[in-house]
């Protein structure tokens, strides 16, 4: 690659840019906390939770020190017996999965659809045993999974359904947004998400009042008062800042996943590589397109050539669950779809920094790649 050639590289992300439509917002947001001398579950938490909650169409928004966290937490609140079993698609981002570990539950996998990369709901039914209690589907890459059919399985089997809508600020399913699509949803506002914080964040929403009055507690150290504790809690609170660079971001979210829309479309309409699997088109007006993910059989030969032309590309995930040291007891899983999935999708640059020149590039690096 030329000098002329790395100067005009594509980030897959560049946040600086992301966030600068956004600074004046931000440093008044900032400013207003620091003057304010109240850092820690304040007006500026319950003024973000209110508008979130609303934004989502639910009754409560609790916010929590991050999305691991948020799941964790609704897991707890529920007070499954030790043991009990929690399904959750194989081919998601291992904190879904640690989210379970975490509140002394067992993650039991399930094969997602390899067209959506969602879990497969046919599959979800052959999982369920006595010991289940809930269903986690993960809202992956910003695409919704089927609700409909979801909720059936849980409605015929008694189970709980909780939303990882980490991904998924403003996706939508037949007109209801993310977090509003189970009993309880986690949200991350890492600063990478659609909306995203600049540190750590995240949040619970719910619409059963039990529910949120226990993780309220549970996030403060099992407190509700100062001094008296009702649970053995955490310290995992959403602080003021950012709280409050969120509020101001909010309002801007939905035509941000406009312009993500945008961009999805021209990959859609103007990739016309033979060997290259798109993502569906079918829900392209309801999805968050936090990702644009693509696949390829001969992944690291594609994404050497595009980083040969600048472009700077990214793996979400390399390697499965199944087969991180962490979870070695699953080692001698048979997961094909999850593992041909994790060997061979790549996201392509999808954000509100893109500019319409750096996407005629990427498309037309795509369309130049030598057919196998």
């Amino acid at each position: 690659m030329t000098a002329a050639d790395k100067a005009a590289a594509i980030a897959f992300l560049d946040l600086h840019r992301v966030n600068e439509p956004h600074l004046e917002r931000i440093h008044r947001a900032v400013g207003r906390v620091v003057q304010s001398g109240w850092y820690i579950l304040g007006k500026e938490l319950r003024s973000f939770e209110e508008r979130f909650a609303a934004y989502c169409g639910t009754r409560h928004c609790l916010g929590v020190a991050n999305g691991l966290d948020a799941l964790t937490l609704i897991l707890r609140a529920w007070e499954f017996p030790a043991g009990s079993e929690i399904i959750v698609p194989a081919n998601t981002y291992i904190a879904s999965i640690l989210a379970i570990s975490n509140a002394g539950l067992k993650p039991v996998l399930v094969e997602p659809d390899l067209r959506t990369y969602l879990i497969d709901p046919a599959r979800i039914r052959t999982a369920v045993t006595d010991r289940t209690r809930a269903i986690l589907c993960v809202h992956l890459y910003g695409k919704c999974c089927d609700a409909e059919a979801i909720g059936a399985v849980a409605a015929e089997c008694g189970l709980k359904v909780i939303e990882d809508a980490a991904q998924a600020h403003g996706a939508s399913f037949k007109g209801r947004r993310a977090g509003n699509l189970g009993d309880a949803a986690g949200f991350s506002f890492y600063p990478s998400k659609n909306l995203g914080a600049l540190g750590d964040g995240g949040a619970v929403t719910t619409s059963d009042p039990e529910l949120a009055r226990r993780i309220e507690y549970l996030r403060n150290y099992g407190s509700g008062r100062k001094y008296v504790n009702d649970y053995i809690g955490v310290n995992s609170r959403l602080d003021e800042m950012q709280a409050a660079i969120l509020a101001e971001k909010l309002p801007f979210v939905d035509a941000e996943n406009d312009r993500r829309r945008q961009l999805a479309r021209r990959y859609l309409n103007e990739i016309t590589h033979p060997d290259l699997s798109l993502p569906p088109a079918d829900t392209l007006e309801s999805d968050a397109w936090h990702l644009f993910v693509v696949r390829h059989a001969d992944r690291e030969r594609l994404m050497d050539y595009l980083s040969e032309k600048g472009i700077q590309t990214a793996v979400h995930y390399p390697v499965p669950a199944h087969h991180q040291k962490a979870y070695a007891d699953w080692r001698d899983l048979s997961l094909p779809v999850t593992e041909r999935i994790h060997r061979e999708v790549f996201s392509l640059p999808l954000n509100t920094a893109l500019r319409d020149g750096e996407v005629d590039r990427i498309i037309d690096a795509l369309n130049a790649f030598p057919t196998t």
